[in-house]
């Protein structure tokens, strides 16, 4: 069994609450965007000078999502090109938060944050068994990766 497949199935093993599933179809996409939100509102220092190639996107997220998505590479390229499309409408939607809003992002996106992470422990309460994470850090990825790959399932795509 290829290393993505024994990751996803150890991960669903603590999601069969049909609640806790729908709260995290809602939160992990939600925690997600808020972690990449958090990480867009940090001041760019050194990588200012990759505004000329980069635009607005020379920023702390734009780094941590490329080393994300080596790690998604090394379980899986497909999924790990519908993570970078995910990863892609986060980036976007956080520079238009930061442009349109009147409200900083990083306060949108602590709101977000603490309001979803309350949700999931919620979640896994009514499921009766503890957050994956909390045994093994990885699978704080591999829920976008778990969800994700329901979407390639409905779609007929192998992952």
């Amino acid at each position: 069994m290829r290393k993505i497949e024994q990751l996803l199935q150890e991960y669903g093993k603590s999601h069969q609450n049909p609640t806790n599933k729908m709260i995290h179809w809602i939160c992990v996409p939600l925690i997600f965007f808020s972690v990449i939100g958090l990480l867009f509102s940090i001041p760019p220092g050194p990588m200012e000078n990759l505004s000329f190639l980069l635009g607005n996107f020379a920023n702390w997220a734009t780094i941590v999502i490329a080393i994300v998505l080596f790690y998604y590479i090394s379980l899986s390229l497909t999924l790990a090109l519908g993570m970078f499309f995910f990863c892609s409408i986060c980036l976007a939607l956080s520079n238009l938060i930061t442009i349109i809003s009147a409200v900083p992002l990083w306060v949108i996106s602590l709101f977000i944050f603490g309001t979803a992470w309350f949700f999931q422990f919620l979640g896994h309460k009514l499921e009766g068994k503890s957050p994956s994470f909390l045994q093994d850090l990885q699978f704080l990825l591999i829920g976008p990766a778990w969800l994700m790959q329901f979407i390639y399932r409905r779609l007929g795509l192998s992952y």
